[in-house]
């Protein structure tokens, strides 16, 4: 199989919601991207940047077109990169991790507060396989607040307008137009529209 080739399985097996094998010829692309990635972060991490050198920066982790509404603060980590899809006006604020070999999609016009961790990987619970993993897009969409140190798990989706509380941990769907917060994140408030 042909780096391309392989390159392109990868993303097939990322994006399908799957079981990836750590004895894998995806695993081990996978891994050599991770380690690109990381070293993209440490470089972008190490002093300060402006906001355009940022975009910069973002556009080589995710392989995307430079994004000219993203606003991001430094520090940021992501693991991989290049399953990282944002849409416009997003702004992510310092010290987020984002494990996104799964997929992390963000709406326009949404907040993401400090700290905050999306992790769309999970690993085998039979120890046999603890080393393979597990993936789930993380779906986020419109005008939506996350509060600092918020994590957000894999398979999650968070519907336009919602908010989630500080320090939330988020295992299941949020509906659009409400509030979660807790661990786990539960309901406790729908946002009503002011006239």
């Amino acid at each position: 199989m042909s780096k391309k080739e392989l390159n392109a399985r990868l993303f097939e097996l990322l994006n399908s919601g799957g079981k990836l094998s750590s004895k894998s010829a995806e695993f081990t692309l996978m891994c050599e991207i991770s380690a690109k990635t990381r070293k993209l972060c440490a470089k972008m991490n190490k002093k300060w940047r402006s906001e355009e050198k940022i975009r910069e920066f973002f556009a080589k982790i995710t392989k995307e077109p430079k994004n000219e509404s993203l606003r991001v603060f430094l520090p940021f980590y992501s693991d991989f990169g290049r399953n990282i899809h944002l849409g416009k006006n997003v702004f992510i604020n310092g010290a987020c991790h984002f494990q996104d070999q799964g997929g992390i999609y963000i709406g326009d016009n949404t907040l993401i507060g400090h700290a905050c961790v999306l992790a769309t990987l999970n690993h085998d619970l039979l120890p046999e396989h603890r080393g393979d993993l597990h993936m789930e897009a993380i779906k986020i969409g419109a005008n939506v607040w996350i509060g600092s140190n918020a994590m957000i798990l894999g398979g999650v989706s968070i519907g336009d307008g919602a908010v989630v509380a500080a320090g939330a941990v988020v295992s299941k769907d949020v509906p659009p137009m409400s509030i979660v917060a807790g661990v786990p994140a539960k309901l406790i408030k729908t946002i009503k529209e002011q006239k």
